[in-house]
């Protein structure tokens, strides 16, 4: 066998993808260079370790053997590199976090200066929904997750990074008459949700019975850019996360509309299982969280302060 990490490491993305063009992407290579790579790695075996139906590529079960011994490998190639810089007297490791969707405008500036100052630290950042984030908490994948409802059913502890304010919004190009009320726009245009399992949808129900305001049509959107987008154009009205909507705010696109009972407030905290033992790289950002999450704030979310 005479095989290559660098074909390892690029059939292991190609099995995640299962698609040489994705792959290829996730990568930042050319097609062409992931094919080649492939087709050396495929030379070293007589069993096919892929096939191509239509035009689909699959993975067969040899190959997803491979792809697990793969992934043990450059498992213990990256642990070489960690204690090497560690022996070196460098921090290392990898810091693997899962944060739900509307947490992507927050969680990177908690994140840039440690990162700048360790660069033997690697970083693993899953954005996903509410469920799949206590998913990850439960089995253990992830150090610390970023939420901003803290789940009942686990046992954490938790660091409260700063305040997550969501009003009612929509699209300036509506031209709302600003005497209309909340309650009878939502009788004349769509509410836009996002998917179940979302933290903010689940809020913005519970608001609109306390409120017993009505829907006109319900419209669900997968994404928080893609819902912002649909507002911006006038599909409908939602209740969103002040922190994604800055920029729209600034330049006029998108418009707060007071009503009665919001913002709704909650907190922005990053968690971990009480019973977690962390990793020293772990326990390195909770230090470096506690000394500058304050001068993060004020620095980064001055803005927050003037809705």
């Amino acid at each position: 066998m005479n095989f290559t990490l660098r074909q390892l490491a690029i059939f292991s993305k190609v099995v995640e993808y299962q698609s040489v063009t994705k792959a290829s992407e996730a990568l930042y290579l050319s097609q062409p260079a992931v094919s080649i790579q492939l087709r050396k790695l495929q030379e070293q075996f007589d069993i096919p370790l892929t096939e191509v139906v239509g035009r689909q590529l699959y993975v067969t079960d040899f190959g997803r053997e491979i792809a697990r011994s793969a992934e043990k490998i450059l498992a213990e190639v990256e642990d070489i590199n960690h204690h090497t810089s560690r022996f070196r007297g460098k921090l290392a490791g990898c810091l693997k976090l899962s944060i739900v969707s509307t947490a992507k405008y927050v969680m990177p500036y908690f994140l840039s200066g440690f990162m700048a100052r360790h660069a033997s630290v690697d970083l693993v950042m899953d954005v996903t929904n509410k469920t799949r984030v206590i998913e990850s908490l439960e089995n253990n994948e992830v150090d610390f997750s970023l939420v901003s409802v803290l789940p009942e059913q686990l046992d954490l502890k938790r660091v409260e990074l700063m305040r997550n304010k969501l009003y009612l919004v929509g699209g300036t190009v509506l031209n709302r008459n600003p005497k209309t009320s909340a309650r009878k726009l939502l009788t004349t245009r769509p509410l836009l949700f996002r998917e179940q399992g979302s933290a903010t949808r689940d809020a913005m129900e519970r608001f609109l019975v306390k409120q017993e305001l009505p829907a006109f049509k319900k419209i669900e959107l997968t994404s928080n850019e893609a819902l912002k987008q649909a507002i911006v154009a006038g599909l409908g009205y939602s209740i969103m996360p002040l922190i994604g909507i800055k920029n729209e705010l600034r330049n006029g696109s998108l418009e707060i509309i007071k009503t009665k009972g919001l913002p709704i407030v909650t907190h922005w905290n990053l968690v971990w299982r009480k019973a977690k033992k962390l990793s020293p790289v772990a326990e390195a950002y909770l230090v470096f969280l506690n000394e500058e999450k304050e001068r993060i704030i004020k620095d980064q979310f001055g803005w927050f302060e003037e809705y």
